[in-house]
């Protein structure tokens, strides 16, 4: 639902009732996470999808028919040999997809959409079985919304199923911070915000760090190590230098090494990076912090361009993220989604 957040909460504010389609559970290869949604208004205006177009077809059907209905439906979509085209997973996996009818005053899908735009967590709990089918509640940091009852529920951190219920976690995007307004940079931020990340933007020199250059990123003038002093990373921050300095590198690594930041990547030669590691090891940093650090920075595509180097970048640090080896496929074995 995090995708098509905006589109619905406008959809609510002006009073428009909408159909909900909501992956509720996946068993086997399925292409997206629980949570992935699908929704179409009372004139037909679809947006979003919950398969990359294996079922899309026949949840829009069925979307049509709750909007009418109002009657809450689970729908099971699964790979079979005589419907594995018209409306099954050609991936081989199944899904069930929870189909609401969601009415402008709708608190608690409000409240998720409110919280998901605003960049802040959220979790929602749907009945998937039962007399009260369909019936929801989300929990955000100012309390419950929604008739279900959640008062001294143990909700789990991901998304997931319990016992009745789907739950759908949503957290704060993931961060990227990146220091060092160049070339490179550009592209970066690009791709990142595309991907979900809130991107920040921090240089000393202020002609280069400036919002025009970086749209859709927050952009900071300052040293990059006293910006980072102040910046909280956590797991699901990310941190990318690519001013291949070291009067702005090292200051910084000394405190990204041994934070709880989950990437850590710098730009630079291999020369550039055995002469920063000694520097850093002079500075006292343990071997362990050492070894956090990803550089050169970025997958081995060979590119040349600023886009593509870009592109290698952002692609390490999503497959760090996703804990993936970031191999050919077509050389992998086992199933394309784990």
């Amino acid at each position: 639902m995090k995708d098509i957040a905006a589109t619905l909460h406008a959809w609510q504010a002006e009073g428009r009732p909408f159909a909900l389609a909501s992956l509720v559970a996946v068993s086997g290869s399925a292409p997206r996470p629980i949570g992935t949604a699908l929704a179409v208004d009372a004139d037909g205006t679809v947006c979003g999808g919950v398969s990359g177009g294996c079922v899309e077809a026949a949840v829009y059907t069925r979307c049509r028919e709750v909007l009418d209905t109002g009657q809450a439906a689970v729908e099971t979509f699964g790979y079979g040999d005589e419907d594995a085209f018209a409306n099954g997973l050609t991936c081989g996996g199944s899904m069930d997809v929870l189909i609401v009818r969601v009415e402008p005053d709708d608190g608690a899908v409000a409240a998720a959409l409110a919280a998901i735009i605003a960049r802040e967590a959220v979790t929602l709990v749907r009945a998937v079985e039962g007399p009260d089918l369909g019936a929801a509640a989300a929990r955000t940091a100012r309390g419950t919304t929604g008739p279900l009852d959640l008062d001294g529920a143990d909700l789990p951190e991901s998304s997931g199923r319990v016992g009745r219920f789907a739950v759908e976690v949503h957290r704060p995007p993931p961060r990227l911070l990146v220091y060092g307004a160049v070339d490179f940079a550009r592209p970066v931020v690009t791709l990142a915000t595309t991907l979900g990340f809130a991107v920040t933007v921090c240089d000393a020199r202020s002609v280069f760090a400036t919002p025009g250059r970086f749209p859709g990123a927050d952009v900071v003038v300052d040293w990059p190590h006293r910006h980072f002093a102040t910046a909280r990373p956590d797991a699901d921050t990310a941190v990318c230098l690519l001013t291949h300095d070291e009067k702005f590198d090292l200051p910084l690594l000394e405190l990204a090494l041994v934070s709880d930041a989950g990437y850590i990547g710098a730009l630079g030669s291999r020369a550039t990076h055995r002469d920063r590691l000694a520097r850093l090891r002079e500075a006292g940093l343990h071997e362990t912090a050492l070894a956090r650090l990803r550089a050169p920075i970025g997958l081995d595509l060979n590119g040349r361009t600023a886009e593509e180097t870009a592109l290698a970048i952002v692609a390490e640090i999503v497959a760090v993220r996703n804990r993936a080896a970031a191999g050919f496929l077509t050389e992998a074995q086992g199933p394309l989604h784990h």
